[in-house]
């Protein structure tokens, strides 16, 4: 059987040490000797899309990338066949998917012979979340990413699929996450990538991010309009203009504080430049780091001996 990583909820602890751990590991360059990785993407990403590529290339294999138009996944094929025909010949398929439903329908249709790496889904975002953890732990606890128990997180924004994977990975490790949302985007219970349920750390949901962020030593922030909600654009300008992160907002939190942003910015909505662009920004190690996340994903999945 081998192994899946769609959430990082139903990742066990040991598993996610590993993955951790690979994924600032010297590298083998042997790794994947000879082997391809299917890259099949219904969304667009520059981050998403280069880091795979060079971390599946730096460990010795090659990737094919599959764009909607070429698959048209539910539309020209269904996920079933699609991923019925790709592990013929692959061991491996990375996908950003707009519907989360699809990696257990393609599970099944494979029996789990076929590894899937989940790159995005409207559920979740757990390559982002294994790059935050690391770009945290390089800054604040040498590497270490059980340094970070006890840390105060507060995300700003929008709660996405970035923010389940986000509290889910920090709260197991321990780290206090904070949400300041407007009531109608806060966080809500269920879900693939559910935090509510998480042991660790604290979560606690906040509609002033003035509040949330008094003490912070991390604020988040992410896009104010997500991919397929362009229509909402006007409205939610109105909505999130007080949760603009900015160097008022900045100076209410820790002298030290770290600012983190997954890309792409909205530069003068959800962020502006003078915070983005300042010392306190992480944002381009965070870019650095989704490489390093798929590096230790990949390394995972590879190891030779499964429990």
């Amino acid at each position: 059987m081998s192994r899946q990583f769609i959430t990082i909820e139903e990742l066990a602890k040991k598993d996610l040490r590993v993955i951790y751990r690979d994924a600032l590991a010297p590298l083998n360059d042997e790794l994947l000797k000879g082997q391809g990785v299917a890259l099949v993407f219904e969304r667009p990403s520059l981050r998403t899309r280069a880091s795979s590529s060079s971390a599946v290339q730096e460990l010795g294999g090659y990737v094919t990338f599959f764009s909607d138009e070429e698959i048209g996944l539910n539309t020209r094929e269904s996920a079933e066949d699609v991923a019925r025909t790709l592990a013929q010949m692959y061991a491996i398929c990375a996908l950003r998917v707009r519907d989360h439903d699809v990696f257990a329908r393609m599970r099944r249709a494979t029996n789990d012979t076929l590894s899937l790496i989940n790159l995005l889904s409207n559920a979740a975002h757990p390559t982002q979340a294994i790059a935050d953890v690391l770009t945290i732990a390089e800054h604040f606890a040498k590497g270490d990413v059980e340094g970070l128990k006890g840390l105060e997180v507060v995300y700003v924004g929008d709660a996405t699929n970035v923010t389940r994977s986000l509290c889910v990975a920090l709260l197991r490790l321990g780290a206090h996450v904070t949400v300041a949302a407007p009531e109608a985007y806060q966080l809500r219970q269920g879900g693939a990538e559910d935090p509510f349920n998480v042991e660790g750390g604290e979560l606690r949901l906040s509609s002033s991010p003035a509040d949330a962020v008094r003490g912070a030593d991390v604020i988040y922030t992410d896009a104010w309009v997500s991919m397929g909600l362009e229509a909402e654009t006007a409205q939610r300008r109105v909505d999130f203009a007080p949760f603009q992160v900015n160097e008022e907002l900045v100076g209410l939190a820790s002298p030290d504080v770290a600012v983190l942003h997954c890309l792409p910015a909205h530069r003068g909505d959800e962020i502006t430049d003078q915070v983005l662009d300042s010392e306190r920004s992480l944002v381009w190690r965070q870019a650095f780091h989704r490489r390093s996340a798929m590096l230790g994903i990949l390394g995972w999945i590879k190891e030779e001996h499964h429990d």
